[in-house]
């Protein structure tokens, strides 16, 4: 086996294990923040004690079956292998695994393969595959959810201009702190424009600072191509939505899988060219 491959084998194998881990993320951030959420909102007289509640967070509990609660034996719990070798079936009450779970996981080794194919096996092809790999996570999460968690979008950004000024993204620092700036305020403008010739919000907060993470990785010069990319994957996804009868009535659906989509594209391919923008 030559290093290339070894190099590529041994990528899909991190992008495994990470992907398992996203799909513990993308469960339960969201209930953690939730729950966060719920305790500011307690109204309970000061000095009385909260009830007690099963510590939960991303190390724990154990992953079980959601459905009857048995706690996954190590066995059961190995990226891909596991969901082949259950046939996507829970192997103590047979109820279906969700096929998002080895979908996420094949969707991080993919990218975590494309990175040490353009970078070799090294400090920037981890950038890239972490960049990525928060991207999916978010992606996931805020179709789940319509959230976009400042927990993963602002350590992103500061993690795009940390590895532009250590040149890992081939981005000068004033070059990817322009473009967070430009981002998140082309959003802001966006946003508010729209409130004040509708009266409604157009979009979450969270998409001005998802913008705002891509273009510290990308660089100011990748936005116009960010934003039209999904933009007009955004219509098509709602045009799809619409014919399957699963447009909410409001006509509103989360707009950051498509930043997701916009930023996997401009990383991989870089931005459109001059004749389609």
């Amino acid at each position: 086996m030559n290093d290339s491959v070894m190099a590529l084998a041994l990528a899909a194998l991190l992008g495994l294990m990470i992907g398992s881990f996203l799909n513990v993320v993308i469960h339960r951030l969201p209930l953690m923040l939730q729950a966060q959420w719920d305790a500011t909102l307690d109204d309970a007289p000061l000095g009385d004690a909260l009830p007690s509640v099963p510590p939960f967070n991303l190390a724990v509990p154990r992953s079980h079956c959601p459905h009857c609660q048995h706690v996954l034996a190590w066995h059961e719990n190995i990226p891909l292998l596991s969901f082949l070798r259950l046939r996507g079936r829970c192997a103590h009450c047979q109820a279906p695994i969700g096929w998002r779970y080895p979908a996420i996981e094949l969707a991080t080794a993919g990218l975590f393969m494309w990175a040490a194919a353009q970078y070799g096996l090294g400090f920037q092809a981890l950038a890239w595959a972490g960049f990525a790999s928060a991207l999916v996570a978010l992606a996931a999460i805020d179709a789940d959810t319509r959230l976009l968690p400042d927990a993963i979008t602002q350590p992103l950004v500061w993690a795009g201009l940390l590895a532009a000024s250590l040149g890992l993204t081939g981005i000068d620092l004033n070059n990817a702190l322009w473009g967070a700036a430009a981002g998140y305020l082309f959003l802001w403008a966006v946003y508010w424009l729209f409130k004040a010739l509708t009266g409604k919000e157009g979009m979450g907060q969270g998409d001005f600072k998802l913008l705002a993470a891509l273009a510290a990785w990308l660089g100011w010069p990748a936005l116009l191509s960010l934003v039209l990319i999904s933009t007009f994957s955004g219509a098509i996804g709602g045009i799809w939505l619409k014919l399957r009868g699963q447009l909410p009535d409001n006509g509103e659906m989360a707009f950051g899988p498509f930043l997701v989509l916009a930023g996997l594209w401009v990383m991989a391919f870089g931005p459109l060219p001059w004749f389609l923008i």
